[in-house]
């Protein structure tokens, strides 16, 4: 069966205009996680894709690719190896490709810079003939009578307009920067920069530097990041530097090997499981799982501010837990920030110069999916229902599948931005597109039982013996 002719299990046949490409999936954006959708899909037969980005080049947080940065995960998370191992986007295929195997090996480095990271997406990208940047989507909307996904794009170069026909939509459209409302009418690209968000911060950080007083809000590892590159870019004596949170601490991730275990298909399966109101009533309990900071950064930070203060030398570094920012003022002599302590109750102002927010992402909705919002089922709180195979729920007259990336954390839990889950939710997006189990996925992957399967009235049974080692071992099916 040709690519053309493969139709969704729910979609029936389908009709396209002449001249039209029809494909039985179109991803919209390219990010690290519709990125490793594509590479899947890349060795599966019979499968057309298309994965569409306005930008001209893959990029990946380029504001934070802060020398000496890391990722948080291990390399195996990347984004094919922990679903296709023999796969040639493998980071070590990467590694190979580029001549850096022994060095990577005599390196001994279980996570690898965040630049080298986004390096390796860009040769993937590039690589992969199904990618096509510079193409920005202006609308996608399900006609029934063809019975597809109708994709309009714009071609950033050209100025010209294409179209495409899906069976299957997948949204991968990313994140955007929060920005605390005391702060929003400050955020202008126009004015005078004195207030941005850590997204941009090296496009800013010379300025940033020569400041002679910045303040940093919020405290996760953007945060801390940021915090500790231009605590040690600023020398000058007279320069002061400020790290402001409500959290209660700068406390570090839970990364304890059972802890980790919350980042597995196990416990996605558990949390999907959970009604709606438990689900929420977990989620916030768990930041500490995934908004924390590495113990390692909250190391090095310490380690400088003591480097700083030896010989009596004066550590102009304030670092204070428990404080929200509620008011804020742009003064002739820099910015006023009105803040409040938590625990104390206690109302105080500051002056600053600049201001960096690393007050995090929230998942983006563009209008270009207008035409299909009528059209989605939605929970007590008005969020898009969302399946375990990560499908949204749309109504019967849609019968083409529209499934997300990225944008689920109410209804998949706190895996949902990390980058382990990326190639295994990538394979269940592909194996429920294709109907069929082209990439076959573990049945457990964690030691801890998280709950009870339905009709439990016993405790479960442990996990099962491994395989003879003579059995035959079973390979991937594409």
């Amino acid at each position: 069966m040709t690519a053309r002719e493969l139709p969704h299990p729910r979609s029936g046949s389908t009709r396209s205009d002449p001249g039209t490409p029809v494909h039985d999936l179109v991803g919209i954006g390219i990010g690290p996680f519709n990125l490793a959708l594509a590479a899947l899909a890349d060795r599966v037969g019979g499968v057309r894709t298309l994965f569409l980005d306005r930008s001209t080049e893959f990029r990946w947080h380029p504001g934070l690719l802060v020398d000496g940065t890391t990722l948080q995960v291990p390399f195996l998370a990347d984004l094919v190896t922990l679903v296709d191992p023999t796969s040639p986007w493998s980071f070590l295929a990467y590694l190979r490709a580029h001549d850096r195997l022994f060095p990577f090996y005599f390196a001994e480095r279980f996570h690898v810079p965040r630049r080298e990271y986004d390096h390796y997406c860009r040769w993937t990208a590039a690589a992969l003939p199904s990618c096509r940047f510079g193409a920005d989507v202006t609308r996608a909307a399900w006609d029934a009578q063809s019975g597809l996904y109708r994709v309009e794009f714009r071609d950033t170069k050209t100025g010209e307009t294409h179209h495409a026909a899906a069976r299957n939509l997948v949204l991968g459209i990313g994140t955007e920067p929060v920005v605390p409302a005391p702060f929003a009418e400050l955020l202008d690209t126009h004015g005078p920069r004195d207030v941005l968000h850590s997204a941009d911060y090296l496009d800013h950080r010379d300025s940033l530097t020569a400041a002679p007083d910045v303040t940093v809000v919020g405290s996760g590892q953007s945060g801390a990041e940021v915090f500790l590159d231009l605590l040690r870019r600023r020398t000058s004596p007279r320069h002061r530097i400020a790290w402001l949170t409500r959290s209660p601490a700068f406390a570090p991730m839970e990364y304890s090997k059972l802890g980790l275990e919350h980042f597995t298909p196990d416990y996605t399966r558990y949390f999907h499981g959970l009604a709606e109101p438990v689900r929420d009533r977990v989620l916030p309990a768990q930041a500490q799982l995934y908004k924390a900071v590495s113990a390692e950064t909250l190391a090095a930070i310490h380690d400088e501010l003591y480097e700083r203060g030896v010989a009596g030398g004066r550590v102009r570094a304030t670092l204070m837990p428990g404080v929200s920012v509620t008011t804020v003022v742009r003064t002739p002599v820099g910015l006023e920030l009105g803040c409040h302590h938590t625990q104390q109750d206690r109302a105080f102002t500051t002056l600053t110069d600049k201001v960096v927010l690393a007050t995090g992402y929230a998942p983006r909705r563009p209008d270009l999916l207008d035409p299909l919002d009528a059209h989605l089922l939605r929970d007590a709180r008005g969020r898009p229902r969302i399946g375990l195979d990560h499908r949204i729920a749309l109504d019967e007259s849609v019968t083409g599948g529209l499934y997300v990336q990225n944008a689920e954390l109410h209804t998949h839990g706190v895996g949902t931005p990390d980058l382990g889950l990326g190639a295994h939710r990538a394979a269940v997006i592909l194996n429920a597109v294709c109907g069929r189990a082209v990439y076959r996925l573990p049945a457990r992957t964690a030691y801890t039982t998280f709950g009870l399967a339905a009709g439990d009235t016993a405790a479960p049974a442990p996990l099962p013996a491994p395989p003879d080692e003579l059995e035959t071992p079973r390979v991937p099916a594409y």
